[in-house]
């Protein structure tokens, strides 16, 4: 059952999409200005190479929590008067919306409270603590934080931030677009990541404010297409782990929903196998750093190329707050997909040179082993026998298969191991 914005202190008290102007998008540029970088929109010819679209890049993840956030909660802090200044302010987040409020309520000299789910990785944690801000761990969820909030603003009277769903920080996100169109404004698409709503809403009434035949086209995650299915009045189920947990939302916003049925294109579902490939892009072909959703605008290109094709399209890097070890991770699993890192499993005789045999056939045809595992005391390996699985590195598929053959001819019963297939 959707909740009425007058239940929800946090929620804004009218869904009217006609709040959300041009003027209104304008006014919080000339606020954000020496506050907020002005990131670069920059052309990325690789990536336009890789689509078969003109891309051009506006780097949010350049700003100094990393993410696009900061705009629309220092838009909601600079409105409050005197008195909500010194009542303080609460949010909720397990991420960049917790560390945009905290960095700027603490410039501000605004008393910040973040609750954050008790699971919320430690170094996400550190980060709004070093901005200032009183963190709050409660719950293991993100709705059982929400009421934990709820409760301290009850008690404290305190300002609620809400991270999407209100007119002030839709309009800070809304100042992108504004940014966008100075430095393009030849672009045919823009191409937007869609949480709760805040970033496409506030930057699709501005552009097309600006020029009507402008294209906007949000992207959302297979597991939580809330917003498609509010577009296309379908019900839908938002759950699942997903690698852009930024996006990853259950309730998208009530305002932000109309401001999208009424000014967004359309909406494109990206399966995760995707978002990990737009990360891995952004990383081998740009040198920078996308999270799972501040990579789902080029995820968004990736799933429907044919539909960009030839067209100028900026995508928003809104986001750049990703643990390394999940970098990493990612990197490894796009060379097993490419077929450049090359997984097999070998039955062999337990004797002596096998191992230097099978390593010399890989080396002599330029592969690179990068790790062995031998196994003799598996009950489905001969007592006679071995199995070995081997790791090596191909220049691509081809060649990996090339080096599988060669292995085989010389006699050896060779597997692939099903690394390079991904769960979408």
């Amino acid at each position: 059952m959707t909740q009425s914005a007058s239940e929800d202190p946090a929620r804004p008290l009218s869904t009217d999409p006609d709040q959300i102007t041009l003027e209104r998008i304008r006014a919080a540029a000339d606020q954000l200005k020496g506050a907020i970088l002005d990131t670069p929109c920059l052309p990325a010819p690789r990536l336009s190479a890789l689509t078969g679209a003109e891309i051009f890049i506006k780097y949010e993840n350049m700003q100094v929590t990393g993410a696009f956030k900061e705009r629309g909660a220092l838009v909601k802090l600079l409105s409050l008067n005197e008195e909500e200044r010194k009542r303080g302010v609460i949010a909720v987040s397990a991420g960049n919306h917790a560390q945009g409020v905290a960095y700027h309520a603490g410039r501000l000299g605004i008393p910040a409270t973040i609750v954050m789910p008790a699971m919320t990785p430690f170094v996400k944690i550190a980060a709004t603590r070093s901005f200032g801000a009183e963190v709050v761990l409660a719950g293991d969820t993100l709705a059982e934080a929400k009421a934990e909030a709820d409760r301290l603003s009850r008690d404290k009277g305190l300002i609620w931030v809400h991270p999407y769903d209100d007119p002030d920080v839709i309009a800070g996100q809304g100042t992108i677009a504004l940014e966008m169109l100075e430095a393009r404004p030849d672009l045919d698409v823009l191409v937007v990541p869609i949480g709760g709503g805040g970033l496409i809403a506030g930057m699709a009434v501005a552009a097309k404010a600006i020029k009507p035949e402008i294209e906007v086209i949000g992207v959302e995650t297979v597991l939580y297409p809330g917003m498609w299915g509010a577009l296309k009045g379908k019900e839908v189920r938002c759950e699942g782990p997903t690698i852009a947990e930024g996006i990853a939302v259950r309730d998208i916003g009530l305002l932000t929903q109309e401001v999208v049925k009424r000014w967004v294109d359309d909406i494109i579902l990206a399966k995760e196998s995707t978002l990990e490939q737009a990360i891995n892009a952004y990383l081998v072909l740009q040198r920078t750093i996308a999270e799972g959703a501040g990579a789902a605008g080029l995820a968004g290109l990736l799933t429907d190329p044919e539909r960009f094709a030839g067209k100028r399209v900026g995508l928003v890097l809104c986001g750049g707050n990703i643990d390394p070890r999940l970098l990493s991770s990612i990197v490894i699993r796009e060379l097993a997909r490419d077929g450049r890192l090359v997984s097999i499993r070998i039955d062999t005789p337990d004797r002596p040179g096998v191992l230097g045999d099978i390593t010399t056939v890989i080396g002599e045809l330029q592969g690179n082993v990068v790790d062995v595992a031998h196994h003799r005391l598996f009950l489905n390996v001969p007592a006679k026998g071995a199995t070995l699985d081997v790791t090596f590195e191909a220049f691509d598929a081809n060649h990996g298969e090339e080096i599988v053959s060669a292995l085989r001819n010389r006699g050896y019963t060779v597997r692939r191991l099903d690394v390079a297939e991904a769960i979408d």
